[in-house]
């Protein structure tokens, strides 16, 4: 059986696709609370935490947690007029052009997304969630490259972002075929995921053919 027809990989696929959907909430919070830290990308030895400058008033807060549950819900255009409406408002506040980055990609308007992931880049270079999801979208595009890099600047942020590792691994085993990158980004996956059953089978994939001198 190949590898991309092996349903563990299909699954793996799908799992990395639907991370970004996971996080949203998770950015709105994080955007949004009151904190004493400086804004910026403040890593942990158990995470990161995203700290942003922006002030939102009351009714800037009500929209975004309703985008939230639009979004949540699969109501993407709906999701995506309201998300419109607060980068418009706050065009500084990263965490909303992640997230319409991200309901962007949900209904295949990749030049869109893109664009919005690339928005909260500029305001917050290091945001290891906005090259995340960079390099969902362009691995949909087909920009292996470019996917691959933004992977790895998602990781060189924060080390720990197994959502990253994972897609990173995901992108080296099914399309640049690269056994090697595939391998070392599976096991240290596994170490941050241990719990994850699946990815001793990949390993035991990606090792073999590496040992066998293919990428």
């Amino acid at each position: 059986m190949s590898v991309r027809n092996n349903p563990n990989y299909r699954r793996a696929m799908r799992h990395a696709a639907r991370l970004g959907a996971m996080l949203l909430v998770y950015v709105a919070a994080t955007a949004m609370a009151a904190r004493r830290e400086s804004p910026g990308v403040h890593v942990t030895d158990t995470g990161f935490t995203i700290v942003e400058s922006a002030k939102l008033d009351g009714a800037t807060r009500s929209d975004y947690a309703r985008a939230a549950g639009l979004l949540a819900q699969e109501h993407y255009a709906e999701g995506i007029a309201l998300l419109q409406t607060i980068t418009e408002k706050q065009p500084k506040l990263a965490a909303a052009h992640v997230d319409l980055g991200i309901a962007y990609a949900k209904i295949d308007e990749l030049d869109k997304a893109e664009a919005s992931l690339k928005s909260a880049l500029e305001l917050q270079p290091r945001h290891p969630i906005a090259w995340n999801e960079l390099g969902l979208v362009q691995r949909k595009m087909g920009a292996l490259s470019d996917a691959r890099a933004s992977y790895e600047k998602s990781l060189a942020a924060a080390p720990g972002f197994h959502f990253a590792r994972l897609n990173l691994a995901v992108l080296c085993d099914l399309y640049l075929e690269d056994a090697g990158c595939a391998l070392d980004n599976y096991l240290l996956y596994q170490q941050a995921v241990p719990d994850d059953k699946q990815v001793a089978g990949w390993i035991a994939s990606a090792r073999a053919r590496a040992q066998k001198g293919v990428k």
